[in-house]
């Protein structure tokens, strides 16, 4: 069963990887930095200012940090655990890829991209879907970010359908964290 699930990972891979061209190349290529999304963090940076005042704002962005330190390192110690290769870097699928100058080392499984972008965007979406009626159209953020990664090959769909589900599964578990420590703090709850 697993290696029917490695083959079928490994042909969508194949399959959404040359659905690509030239043309979108370097839009994706620039949608898979980090910095790129800067402008959105920087809003949702402002938002938690706005939504809750200095003195939570601060609480609110400070938990954040450690929220994506801990996302960031866990992933980390994930792919160092299962050590399985980047499409882009093995050498069986190559001739299947189409081929692109950027090509991360280190491991694919799962991806982080995914998770955490994931992570960021459950926790911030729980946080402020009482006060902000369109906060869920944030979830557009991991869809594209996650998916430059299969279009860049350097990345296994598999990699980042897990990466959505740890990323969903860690943002829940921040928010339940977050607001025990805000009650903590505050004492009051979140609302």
């Amino acid at each position: 069963m697993i290696d029917n699930l490695v083959h079928l990972d490994r042909e969508l891979l194949i399959f959404l990887n040359n659905l690509g061209s030239e043309s979108f190349d370097g839009f994706w290529l620039t949608i898979t930095k980090q910095f790129t999304w800067t402008p959105l963090f920087v809003l949702i940076l402002l938002l938690v200012f706005k939504e809750l005042g200095v003195k939570k704002g601060l609480f609110t962005f400070l938990f954040i940090i450690i929220l994506v330190a801990f996302s960031d390192q866990f992933t980390n110690l994930v792919k160092n655990s299962v050590e399985r290769l980047r499409p882009c870097n093995t050498g069986d699928l190559q001739a299947y890829l189409r081929q692109f100058s950027y090509k991360p080392r280190g491991y694919s499984f799962w991806s982080g991209h995914a998770s955490l972008s994931t992570t960021f965007t459950m926790f911030v979406v729980l946080l402020f879907r009482k006060k902000i009626k369109f906060i869920y159209l944030l979830f557009l953020f991991p869809l594209i970010f996650g998916f430059s990664r299969i279009y860049l090959g350097v990345h296994y769909p598999i990699d980042v359908l897990v990466g959505y589900i740890s990323g969903i599964i860690l943002g829940t578990i921040f928010y339940q964290l977050y607001k025990m420590l805000y009650a903590s703090v505050f004492k009051e709850a979140y609302k």
